[in-house]
């Protein structure tokens, strides 16, 4: 279907000639951006035959569900940056233009939630008290 092979394409697209570290590894990095587009053309394919689906739209929601994901790690490695590091380094006219956020939309990017979950991976607990936070 030309749609799904457009959109594989669009997705994963084919390492331009120079853009490989060493060059001789170009070819292989080539074969295998190739592998990957078919792969992702074939799974696309299927899951929109699978549950008669427009593939665009299957595309769009799964980079959407990428984005959501990516902002969640976003939110994670800000939590740990302000509330986790233990010099508490990283000021926030750093964290804003490397996180994407505002001075002030690094403060609140993250809460209670994102920082008790920073503490449960690293089993560690934060240089502060954390408000709203569970006590126990």
């Amino acid at each position: 279907m030309l749609l799904i092979g457009e959109l594989a394409a669009l997705l994963c697209p084919l390492p331009e000639p120079g853009s490989a570290t060493p060059e001789e590894a170009f070819p292989d990095a080539y074969e295998e951006a190739e592998r990957e587009r078919s792969e992702y053309a074939s799974n696309l394919e299927a899951a929109a035959l699978g549950i008669e689906a427009d593939p665009l739209f299957l595309a769009l929601e799964e980079v959407r569900a990428q984005r959501e994901a990516a902002d969640r790690r976003v939110r994670l490695l800000l939590a740990y940056a302000r509330e986790f590091h233990p010099s508490g380094r990283y000021p926030l006219r750093e964290l804003a233009p490397a996180s994407g956020y505002t001075t002030s939309g690094v403060t609140t990017a993250y809460d209670a939630q994102q920082i008790e979950l920073v503490q449960s991976r690293i089993h560690r607990a934060p240089r502060r008290p954390v408000p709203g936070a569970d006590p126990s």
